[in-house]
């Protein structure tokens, strides 16, 4: 008897699929197992910790979220204005005084603190910062104010020496603007509100932007200039608290409320008089850059902003504030006239309630560059050590 096997075509199909997702998993397995051979592991391992190395952690963070303007160095407009929503008719240089966006404590809002004492072992340049920081020149060295990408000084007010661009309905008087007080310089805060403001790019503080005139890189922003103020005011035996919180990155919106929420956090724990909020001047193009020569060296001009109660918020304190300015400055311009720009007293506080001499200083504007404001920065710590 002879048996015949029937085979249904539907069992051949699927034995054929079978076979084929086989040979087609083992080709891909001996593929995978031949690239890997050709890989590195240990190389690629040692390239990301060069990597890691030799960027910020607010670089790494940058290249992994992105900021919003990544890739735009521009923001529309040449000001400001648009940039904060503030509707038109502010004037172009104080645009980012005249709206403190009625500033509240409020302790429920999550803000790193980001405190620290100038660790300067992997600051970029510092040999460089440090051979400026020997050279200068004494009080009674000839200064002349350059005129080039400057402004004329305007002012309403004068004590002394010191003239006040007053912006307030306030009629100040002599007796309100006399610096009859004192104040402790042993211990001094150091923060930014506007912390990614930047300068004019050069070879030696060149940086990648995230924004007009904006950058996370510390070097080059306003944090740089605040690292070598900490230094300099060290090297005089003044304990300084350096805070390094970006308060307008990734917002810019609420920047005071944030920087609030920091300096009421180091001020529970750090007693300090002279409260400094260091700047630069908010015009949003390279026209405007303050300097002045000290001697045979040019650097950036100050100013001071100070603020008042006129806008609403409560600041019953702001002349002793404005005092305290006011003996500053004409320290300074005793020492190195020029140095500083006239005082804006503003109808907004600023955040200036905190402390007894809580101040907004801006040390150039966008058209100075790294150099001339770290430059600067010696000479207003001779000023501020000065004082009595």
């Amino acid at each position: 008897m002879i048996n015949f096997k029937v085979f249904r075509l539907g069992d051949i199909g699927k034995n054929l699929v079978k076979g084929m997702i086989l040979v087609i998993g083992i080709i891909l397995l001996t593929r995978f197992f031949n690239v890997a051979k050709k890989i590195d592991l240990n190389k690629y391992v040692e390239e990301r910790k060069k990597a890691f190395n030799t960027k910020s952690f607010a670089k790494l963070l940058e290249e992994n979220i992105g900021p919003k303007n990544k890739g735009n160095s521009k923001v529309s407009g040449n000001t400001l204005t648009e940039e904060l929503g503030f509707s038109e008719g502010f004037t172009k240089e104080n645009n980012k005084y005249q709206n403190e966006e009625n500033v509240q404590s409020d302790n429920s809002i999550g803000v790193s603190n980001d405190t620290e004492t100038a660790d300067f072992s992997e600051e970029k340049n510092m040999e460089g910062q440090i051979n400026e920081q020997s050279k200068i020149a004494p009080p009674g060295t000839v200064t002349s104010v350059i005129s080039e990408n400057n402004k004329n000084d305007v002012y309403n007010a004068k004590y002394s020496t010191v003239q006040i661009r007053n912006q307030t309905s306030v009629q100040l008087t002599q007796e309100m603007l006399v610096p009859d007080v004192t104040f402790d310089k042993s211990n001094i805060i150091i923060f930014h509100t506007h912390t990614s403001e930047s300068y004019t790019p050069t070879e030696n503080y060149n940086y990648i932007s995230s924004g007009n005139f904006r950058t996370q890189d510390t070097n080059a922003n306003v944090v740089g200039v605040g690292n070598q103020l900490t230094k300099c005011l060290q090297n005089k035996g003044i304990n300084v608290i350096h805070d390094s919180t970006f308060h307008d990155y990734p917002e810019y919106n609420g920047a005071y409320t944030r920087s609030l929420h920091t300096v009421q956090n180091i001020l529970q724990t750090n007693k300090a008089d002279l409260v400094i909020d260091l700047h630069r001047d908010a015009i949003g193009d390279s026209s405007y850059g303050p300097s002045v020569m000290i001697g045979d060296e040019k650097v950036a001009q100050l100013m001071f902003v100070m603020g008042s109660n006129e806008g609403g918020l409560a600041h019953p304190n702001w002349i002793q504030n404005l005092k305290i300015a006011i003996k500053i400055q004409e320290k300074a311009n005793e020492m190195y006239p020029g140095l500083f720009k006239p005082i804006l007293l503003s109808k907004y506080r600023y955040n200036e309630h905190v402390a007894k001499g809580a101040c907004i200083i801006e040390v150039g504007a966008t058209g100075n560059t790294m150099e001339e404001c770290i430059g600067s920065m010696k000479y207003l710590a001779e000023v501020i050590a000065a004082i009595e």
